[in-house]
């Protein structure tokens, strides 16, 4: 089994990405993790491109079909979603491989909400299948721990492996296409 994870932050030390990274390790022994590192190499979303689809898009793409499932960790920026998280999401809309794919989603803040909600509404418009198990908060933008220390603290620990399971489970009882 194949896990993508997208992290909505550009910021080298981001609390979501250290939250992906962290998910990453406690991964290992259940099934293959990677994290898309070239979000923030997307052009912006422009249909006339769609024609002539620019390569990083194409390399995104190739990521989705490639992937069994797909986690998103995305802080909140003024009550909204990332641009970087909505331009990656605006290159899918037409792409029929995410159609389907099943999606967990972190919100890492301990208080943040209209971002977590509005990810997963567009999501859903997007007919992305939310693994709700696994649609969790872990609030680790109040804490300095690093992906490691993550992953042997609680309740970081618990909370992640808890959705790892949830995602594992979820293509478990999936039909094979």
């Amino acid at each position: 089994m194949k896990v993508l994870a997208l992290c909505g932050s550009l910021r080298q030390h981001s609390r979501s990405l250290a939250l992906l990274q962290a998910s990453a390790i406690l991964a290992e022994s259940k099934f293959e993790f990677s994290i898309f590192s070239s979000l923030g190499n997307l052009p912006l979303f422009n249909p006339d491109l769609e024609h002539d689809i620019p390569a990083q898009v194409q390399a995104l793409w190739q990521a989705i079909e490639d992937t069994d499932a797909i986690l998103i960790a995305s802080p909140e920026y003024a009550h909204g979603i990332t641009g970087t998280i909505k331009n990656a999401l605006d290159w899918l809309v037409g792409y029929m491989p995410f159609t389907g794919k099943p999606v967990a989603v972190f919100n890492p803040s301990h208080r943040a909400e209209h971002a977590d909600a509005a990810l997963k509404e567009i999501l859903i418009t997007m007919n992305a299948q939310l693994i709700t198990e696994a649609c969790l908060r872990i609030p680790v933008t109040a804490c300095q721990l690093s992906a490691e220390e993550l992953t042997n603290t609680d309740p970081y620990r618990n909370l992640i492996s808890t959705a790892l399971n949830a995602i594992k489970l979820r293509q478990a009882h999936s039909p094979t296409p």
